[in-house]
């Protein structure tokens, strides 16, 4: 892999509603401060424009106080977003490379600035109007965090495909069997809380949910899932830190992932590799891209594929899995792929690939 000697001056641009990295709930902004901490530990000059409540081994500019969901008062985040990107507007010629985690935001700005620039998508793409978006910023260029993310937005300039990564160090694994099956993440339906209950009750075992309640899925948990969670087999633990979601999960016997969306990644699938805990998820976004089937957990079809799996866990090597995660999965890969992005960009690495490629073939090395 070519990576430049020379000190970069990165910018990284996160998202405000959460701290970076989040006192809770918050992938994209957890992934943020993984990639930051590493790229500075790699010896770069970073930057990181988020939160005034952030963490980070980076420089930090606070562009808002505190982090928006969690703030009080409550702040308008229009508000917020312009203070964020007059601060980007104001500073852009600092820095060899800015990198935004802003969905759209700051296309109609860096684009007009002259500093080299990327933007990760960190969510799904099928949504009306995007492409709208896409033929308005032809050059823009993007990075993907997996190819089945960026199928609907074939015609936009991909430079590749990083999928995310951990600190290696951050969970460590468990190699015992496990007793219950757990469910990590929003209590939404796409999430499919419900499908992991059924799934739990089929195959004998007992299931245990660390996850926030989205303020607008509240009806949803009160009417479908509140009548299901008995306290026994199926028990509520709500929200966790990483502490805790270290024991959570590498005392499972799996994670269940039986999602009903075009996942764009699924953090929680390598957090439960990270502890050596198995996945069973559901063939859907980017799941089979990210589960090494029959190694690192299983690809199913169904609820009754799923149940049928939890009886398959025994053929699984958990060591083998945190072998699995430590060689795909890791902060520290993340950042030298990110590099090489940054190097294309600034005219300094190798040439960059066509934006011809079909969307669905990976581009990492």
């Amino acid at each position: 892999m070519f990576l430049t000697e020379r000190t970069m001056r990165i910018a990284q641009i996160a998202p405000l509603a959460e701290s970076v990295p989040p006192k809770l709930y918050g992938g994209t902004e957890r992934v943020v401060a993984w990639l930051v901490d590493e790229l500075v530990g790699l010896g770069h000059d970073v930057t990181l424009f988020a939160s005034g409540d952030s963490v980070t081994r980076a420089k930090l500019h606070s562009v808002w106080p505190r982090a928006l969901r969690l703030g009080r008062p409550r702040s308008d985040p229009i508000a917020a977003q312009t203070v964020l990107l007059e601060a980007m507007s104001q500073q852009a010629a600092e820095f060899d490379v800015i990198h935004a985690h802003i969905d759209w935001l700051h296309l109609p700005l860096l684009s007009r600035l002259g500093v080299p620039f990327v933007t990760t998508m960190h969510g799904r793409l099928d949504l009306p109007g995007l492409q709208n978006v896409v033929r308005r910023f032809p050059a823009a260029p993007f990075v993907s965090i997996s190819n089945n993310q960026r199928a609907p937005l074939g015609e936009a300039n991909w430079l590749g495909t990083v999928y995310h990564g951990l600190p290696a160090d951050l969970l460590h694994p468990g190699f015992e069997r496990g007793s219950y099956l757990a469910f990590l993440g929003r209590l939404t339906a796409e999430k499919g809380p419900e499908a992991a209950i059924r799934i739990a009750r089929a195959a004998g075992m007992p299931l245990r949910i660390a996850a926030k309640v989205p303020r607008g899925d509240r009806r949803y948990f009160k009417e479908r899932l509140e009548p299901q969670i008995d306290g026994d087999q199926v028990r509520l633990i709500g929200e966790v830190d990483d502490g805790a979601k270290q024991k959570f999960l590498a005392d499972a016997a799996a994670l269940l992932f039986p999602i009903d969306w075009p996942e764009p990644f699924g953090l929680v699938m390598i957090e439960a590799m990270a502890c050596g805990s198995p996945v069973i998820a559901f063939r859907s976004g980017s799941v089979a891209e990210v589960v090494d089937d029959g190694v690192t957990g299983f690809v199913v079809d169904g609820e009754a594929e799923a149940a049928r799996a939890v009886r398959r866990l025994g053929e699984l090597d958990r060591g083998q899995i945190r072998a699995h995660f430590e060689q795909r999965f890791t902060a520290k890969r993340m950042a030298e792929e990110y590099l090489r992005h940054y190097e294309r960009l600034m005219g300094t690495g190798p040439k960059s690939r066509s934006r011809s490629l079909a969307p669905m073939i990976a581009v990492q090395e």
